[in-house]
């Protein structure tokens, strides 16, 4: 390879060489005179073959101004040309021209290096009679025809050789490390070598070097066994020595030389390609015999080396503009995706299938909120878990990229048949959620030009690079390797990047909104609740203090509450069961009349039209019709065996409904003596609830009763609709021998299970044990003998489940209780058994009980 290491008189520490200030004490080529003038144009420096190429001696001109040696039209275009130079590194050109007026053209090289201006001579090997551009325009043509890189590098190659005249022309291409391999060769046909595919280490050009090629960018050696001129005097006044970085004709390190001839090289030339303003490669070319191209060639070979770079960067913005349109295109789907509100984790398969479109991959992950989903060869969760704690150092939010992960995680060894390579793609502004794209180990033979690992030796320039003695190709088999992952997979990442980042904000965004709406629901139904309790408390309390004012014995007052809140109970238990929405009214009449009619089921009839109530007017209307029932129960019609009931709706012209109750058959009424509370809820209820309007007679031949409601609480039921007769249910009665020995009562709130030990005691037990938590039942039980029990379903935090299938294996027998009703989820786990609806009274206790022996 063509290596262009610093020319000196001394030896350049090369260890240190990114910290070293790049200060050229060089020899000058032969083919080039070099004239180093102040800023007032007093010659500083020449090199010593001036006499050669000016006919003037160096030592004659050092200290003396310039316009003692060049003609003043010369003078003036050179001061006119290093004026218009527009930046530091600028280098003027001027070709074929007549320096001395006396008939010699040469080609001139002028830069400004720190205070000086630094003047290169070369004399013009060929007539003016030519056109560069003429030349270069069809080659620019042909490597623009070439359809991908490998294509356009050998065009270019193959037309740079035509150009310069080399033997062979190589493009050389730079690693991510600084290693480089030759893509592209173009060589005489008879020559069997090649260097095509050849990997060279980082070591070859080194980092110094590389900056070198950056600033110039064409390095010509036209014999390696030239004898170079050296710069008179070494050091200017200052003791500072002149900086040849930026001069065409300055000699080359020995060293390289040396290089070369080992390759059997005796010229070179390198031409550096710069994209972006950094270096992607270079054009080296090789000679077998002596070569010089004079200076407006090489301007030429400048301009398509120019061309060419500019074409990769062409071709890589397409390939950019492509990548950008696929990128788009998956955020389009996988937005799309998405939008339904399915989250990452339920879409991630289709979404892995979208990025392997783009990126080809093995395997990929999906690490979200420390659940790990994989697809393909992907390492375990245990062998992710070093990953991603390494991934969480690395900068947060950006794409993170290896194909080699072992180098930097050496504790990933043993995994690299499925994770020798990952493309980490953070998808939360914290480095914590990734979707990660794996590659597996691909055994690679990289073929080298010599042995990398060796780079530095001793040699006779001390601790320094020292050519190779020999290129024989040696290859070294890379282990622990993928494929490299693209710089259009890493751009189509980043895409993709952005793109999840913007679909996790707007799940997280519409899931904040969710909490948030959740949240006022939450606050909204406490409140409600709140309410509600507070209002159930109410009308507890006011039933209580109402039904004590109108009863006449303790038994009077305990039947009437009990009724009252049973009544209660029951349409909250319609209500509940279809999901407080309108229940019909024909339900809300059988249930209550199950309680006390027989199976008799003529002496109460529903007629008129079907209609359904809202909730809102349900309570109210289950209290008024609690009160009638009860009262016809003891007092009307349905006390005697003959008594009859009709009740009847029908919609009247003014837009309410007409609820009617009439009894008939029954014993003569009378008047009561005072207004009960029994009757203030049956006449003031629904007027005061509902707006509407009631009416109570007692006539003679039985209770009549009439309620107007609003339309807005009733709604007319279609035909299919219409409820089923309930069949009655006898009304309980203690057994004929009373019930007798130990039962044990499970439930969380004492005063329920007290009032459920008296119901029972009243019923002949003989002994009630209660019990408040699963652990102090399961004790009782192991220590006493039960004749039955009732387990309450809910005890706070825990269920009665293991009590009852205890129990159950103890053949004793049981009755559920649960607020819930029977529809509760939690019943379906438990034993069978008979259930009573809380809060339950002295008869459903009673009913439930002896239920358990028919």
């Amino acid at each position: 390879m063509n290596q262009s290491y610093i020319s000196t008189d001394t030896p350049v520490d090369l260890t240190n060489c990114d910290r070293e200030p790049i200060h050229i004490l060089g020899n000058v080529q032969s083919f080039g005179a070099l004239v180093a003038i102040s800023a007032d144009w007093i010659v500083q420096h020449a090199s010593a073959n001036c006499e050669q190429l000016l006919g003037i001696p160096a030592e004659t001109m050092i200290g003396l101004p310039l316009k003692r040696f060049l003609p003043a039209a010369t003078i003036e275009k050179l001061r006119h040309k290093l004026g218009a130079n527009s930046h530091e590194n600028a280098v003027m050109r001027m070709f074929g021209m007549d320096v001395f007026e006396d008939g010699r053209p040469f080609d001139i090289s002028a830069h400004q290096s720190n205070h000086s201006y630094i003047l290169e001579f070369e004399a013009k090997s060929r007539g003016t009679e030519h056109d560069e551009l003429a030349i270069v325009t069809p080659m620019m043509r042909r490597i623009a025809a070439q359809k991908d890189l490998l294509g356009v590098s050998q065009a270019a190659a193959q037309q740079l050789r035509e150009l310069a005249g080399f033997d062979r022309v190589m493009v050389y291409q730079f690693g991510p490390e600084g290693d480089g391999t030759v893509i592209a060769e173009a060589k005489d046909d008879a020559d069997s070598e090649t260097y095509l595919g050849l990997h060279f280490p980082a070591s070859d050009i080194p980092r110094q070097a590389r900056e070198l090629y950056k600033r110039s960018h064409l390095r010509l050696i036209a014999d390696v066994d030239d004898k170079v001129a050296p710069i008179l005097p070494q050091f200017s006044p200052e003791g500072e020595p002149l900086d040849l970085s930026l001069a065409v004709s300055r000699a080359v390190s020995p060293i390289h030389l040396e290089y070369l001839r080992n390759m059997k090289v005796r010229a070179s030339m390198s031409v550096s390609i710069i994209i972006r303003g950094e270096l992607w490669g270079l054009f080296a070319c090789h000679h077998r015999e002596p070569l010089y191209v004079d200076y407006e060639r090489r301007t030429a070979i400048e301009l398509l080396a120019q061309f060419y770079a500019y074409e990769l960067e062409r071709r890589e913005a397409r390939e950019i503009a492509d990548t950008v349109g696929r990128a788009q295109r998956l955020h389009d789907r996988l937005m799309m995706g998405l939008s339904s509100g399915e989250d990452l984790a339920s879409g991630f398969r289709s979404i892995a299938g979208e990025i392997g479109k783009v990126i080809p991959h093995d395997g990929i992950a999906l690490y979200m909120s420390d659940s790990y989903t994989t697809l393909g060869s992907a390492p375990s969760e245990a062998d992710f878990q070093p990953i991603v704690r390494f991934l969480n150092t690395a900068a947060a939010s950006r794409v993170y990229a290896t194909d080699n992960l072992v180098a930097r995680l050496p504790s990933m060894a043993h995994a690299v048949g499925s994770c020798a390579g990952i493309l980490a793609i953070p998808i939360s502004r914290l480095p914590r959620d990734y979707i990660v794209l794996f590659r597996t180990e691909v055994a690679r033979q990289v073929t080298w030009a010599g042995n990398p690992h060796k780079p530095v030796e001793v040699g006779s320039y001390g601790a320094r690079l020292t050519p190779r003695k020999s290129f024989e190709v040696w290859k070294e088999d890379v282990a622990n390797r993928s494929m490299s992952w693209s710089p259009t997979s890493l751009r189509a990442a980043e895409a993709i990047r952005v793109t999840l980042l913007e679909v996790v904000l707007k799940l997280s965004d519409e899931m904040n909104a969710e909490r948030k709406r959740a949240q006022d629901q939450q606050e909204l139904l406490i409140a409600e609740l709140n309410h509600r309790v507070r209002n159930v408390l109410g009308l507890i309390r006011s039933l209580v203090a109402q039904s004590r004012k109108s009863a006449s014995s303790i038994e009077e007052f305990s039947f009437a509450v009990d009724g009252r809140i049973q009544a209660l109970a029951k349409a909250h238990d319609q209500l509940t069961e279809t999901e407080w929405s309108p229940v019909a009214f024909a339900d809300l009449v059988n249930i209550e009349l199950k309680a006390y009619l027989s199976d008799d089921q003529a002496r109460v009839a529903i007629l008129g039209t079907p209609v359904k109530l809202a909730p809102e007017a349900f309570s109210s209307i289950a209290l008024v019709f609690h009160e009638l029932v009860t009262n016809s129960v003891k007092y009307g019609a349905l006390s005697t065996a003959d008594g009859r009931v009709t009740v009847e709706v029908d919609r009247r012209d003014d837009g309410f409904f007409r609820l009617s109750w009439s009894e008939s058959g029954g014993p003569a009424v009378k008047p009561p003596e005072r207004r009960g509370f029994g009757t203030t809820i049956i006449e003031k209820s629904i007027p005061f609830e509902l707006k509407g309007h009631a009416e109570l007679q007692f006539k003679l031949t039985g209770v009549q009763a009439e309620f107007l409601i609003p339309e807005r609480f009733v709604t007319e039921m279609a035909e299919q609709e219409a409820p089923a007769v309930v069949a009655a249910e006898p009304v309980a009665r203690p057994a004929g021998n009373p019930l007798s020995g130990t039962a044990l009562i499970v439930e969380d709130n004492m005063i329920i299970a007290m009032d459920a030990a008296d119901i029972l005691g009243d019923m002949g037990v003989d002994n009630v044990h209660t019990a408040s938590t699963v652990a102090e039942a399961l004790r009782i039980i192991e220590s006493h003998q039960h004749s039955f029990a009732v387990l309450d379903v809910h005890l706070g935090a825990e269920t009665s489940l293991p009590v009852a299938q205890v129990l159950r294996s103890k053949n004793v027998p049981f009755i559920l209780a649960s607020g819930y009703g029977s529809q509760s989820d939690s019943l379906a786990k438990f034993p069978t058994a008979p259930i009573v609806t809380k809060p339950f009274t002295a008869q459903s206790l009673s009913r439930a009980v002896q239920g358990l022996w028919k």
